[in-house]
């Protein structure tokens, strides 16, 4: 082990670092088949120098160059809270679960790490407790996740092998930031979420991911404030999508399944007497306030139908509305009266009911706004779109440019951040990336992949394939992946940026194929890519999103 500076932070980081990655280093020690490699150590020595001097870097680092380890060996040496934040929660469980145990062992160094993801990944208490009293005995499911939460740790829904990534089930009884109480929630002290906080300011190495950095910034100034402690310094990964993830959370979407959900939570707070509602005014503003959104989004899906040239989106402006904005302000009204209604309820109530009723205010009265604000479709910073997906229609606001967001929010609050990617580069410069994260000064570093492409890949283009809108298009793609698949022995993980077309081929190929067929959606993430790894001759249809949390595994 290279002797560390006796300061944390001090001269001496950056050649411990690198010491790390040498021919006799730890790693070279520790590892059977580690190999150094040259790109490898000079990433892991510009995050060393970073990390020391502040800042913020710019590292682009080929696929197979091992950047995980690269960030991760100065972060533990510097001594001080490293956020890591990641692209996907299957990296966050790598890092955390392969990666960081690996480095504890090589390096000997004492350090704690944990990991956080967004709240609803994790089991609310309070609303299992609610969906209990409603079901009685003859529920199943939540019977188990009842067993299961006396003896988890986390209440982190990746333990539950058997749950479907989309169970519906779960949406009732996880943590949403709409559903949440805060402190005020009778279960907070033995809250999943709380205790997940706890440990996070407890740790040295605290892992996010994309979505949770931005929505807990997003959220820092509400009721239940922020969950992800303060950090000396943070590195994020998969940095090229920050800025999509970033507009995503910073911007305002109102949709037909976030009324649906208001309408029913608050239907079951009444049905269970949690709420009073002697005279019924509640339920009759419910209806009253589903009646109007289904006629504002049925009016906003026709009128996006007819007007849409292309694509699933269709950009609006303040005149675009026409008469549907009658729909969408009388919506407004529906809302505000729900609000005030609750609000009533809630002063006649104690305890729990108090809290369960103004909780469903908050959120009626924050979509009440929002809907205000996107009618008026008049900010100039903004662009405004009307989006159709399967049965959900959603109006939304998306900020133009993020950098003095992200500025605000991410970059001033760290003494250093280092932002690393395989693709953060444009024809071999950062300058477009600096650009659109408002960042005019940051050190650079660039390694090429360790991977030889001419020698270990082949491109194959099949020919007189239909376009991927034809009706055909499901049948030619499972007829050429099955004649691939029968030449592999298996063995493959093949991508669809459409999960119509996935599950087209899935029910092609299952009757066909002699190799175990895996297919997302069926177990959590996490486990499917487990079990694909240790499948002889398995096949894993995944959407594309997915390629990049079987990357993860490959370029550490």
């Amino acid at each position: 082990m290279p002797e560390l500076p006796a300061v944390p932070g001090s001269p001496g980081l950056t050649a411990a670092a690198g010491e790390v990655f040498g021919d006799e280093g730890p790693l070279a020690r520790t590892l059977p088949h580690f190999e150094p490699r040259r790109g490898q150590r000079l990433m892991a020595e510009a995050v060393a120098d970073t990390l020391e001097q502040g800042g913020v870097l710019l590292a682009e680092a080929g696929t197979g160059t091992g950047k995980t380890l690269a960030y991760l060996v100065p972060a533990i040496l510097s001594g001080r809270r490293v956020l890591v934040s990641t692209g996907t929660k299957n990296l966050q469980e790598q890092i955390l679960e392969k990666d960081l145990p690996v480095l504890r062992q090589a390096l000997g160094v004492p350090f704690s790490a944990t990991c956080m993801k967004g709240r609803a990944n994790y089991l609310c208490l309070h609303r299992l407790e609610q969906a209990r009293a409603r079901s009685g005995p003859g529920g199943a499911l939540l019977e188990r996740l009842a067993h299961w939460a006396e003896h988890s740790e986390t209440g982190d829904r990746a333990e539950l092998e058997e749950l479907a990534e989309n169970d519906p089930q779960w949406h009732d009884v996880s943590a949403t930031s709409d559903t949440c109480l805060g402190s005020e929630c009778p279960q907070y002290d033995t809250c999943f979420v709380t205790r997940m906080r706890q440990r996070a300011a407890a740790a040295d190495i605290v892992i996010v991911n994309h979505h949770l950095l931005c929505a807990d910034a997003a959220v820092r100034q509400s009721s239940y404030g922020e969950v992800i402690p303060a950090c000396h310094a943070a590195v994020v990964d998969e940095a090229h999508q920050l800025e999509d993830v970033a507009t995503q959370y910073f911007g305002v979407s109102v949709s037909n399944y976030r009324l649906d959900e208001l309408g029913r939570d608050v239907e079951r707070l009444l049905n269970a007497g949690v709420v009073a509602d002697e005279d019924g005014a509640i339920r009759r503003l419910v209806r009253h306030g589903d009646d109007h959104a289904r006629a504002f989004f049925g009016a906003l899906a026709l009128a996006r139908a007819s007007r849409a040239v292309g694509g699933d989106r269709l950009r609006v402006g303040p005149d675009w509305f026409g008469d549907i904005v009658d729909d969408g302000l009388a919506l407004v009204q529906a809302l505000d009266g729900l609000d005030g209604a609750l609000n009533l309820a809630a002063a006649g109530e104690s305890g729990r009911g108090s809290e369960d009723a103004l909780g469903l205010a908050r959120r009626a009265a924050d979509i009440r706004d929002q809907l205000r604000l996107l009618l008026s479709a008049s900010d100039p910073r903004h662009v405004y779109f009307v989006e159709a997906r399967g049965r959900g229609v959603f109006l939304r606001a998306a900020p133009i440019d993020v950098a003095d967001i992200l500025q605000e929010v991410l970059f001033e609050r760290m003494r250093a951040t280092v932002l690393t990617s395989a693709t953060l580069t444009v024809e071999g410069s950062f300058d477009y990336v600096r650009g659109r994260l408002g960042l005019p000064r940051a050190a650079e570093v660039a390694v090429p992949s360790e991977f030889d492409y001419t020698a270990q890949a082949v491109l194959y283009l099949p020919k007189r394939m239909p376009p991927p809108r034809s009706p055909d298009f499901g049948r030619a793609a499972a007829d050429e992946v099955l004649g691939i698949l029968r030449r592999t022995r298996g063995r493959a993980f093949v991508l669809f940026t459409s999960y119509g077309v996935l599950r087209d081929v899935h029910a092609r190929l299952a009757p066909a194929l002699d190799y175990p067929l895996l297919v997302q959606g069926d177990a959590p993430r996490g486990v499917l890519l487990q079990r694909f790894r240790v499948t002889p001759g398995a096949v894993l249809l995944a959407t594309s999103s997915f390629w990049r949390a079987w990357t993860s595994w490959v370029s550490s």
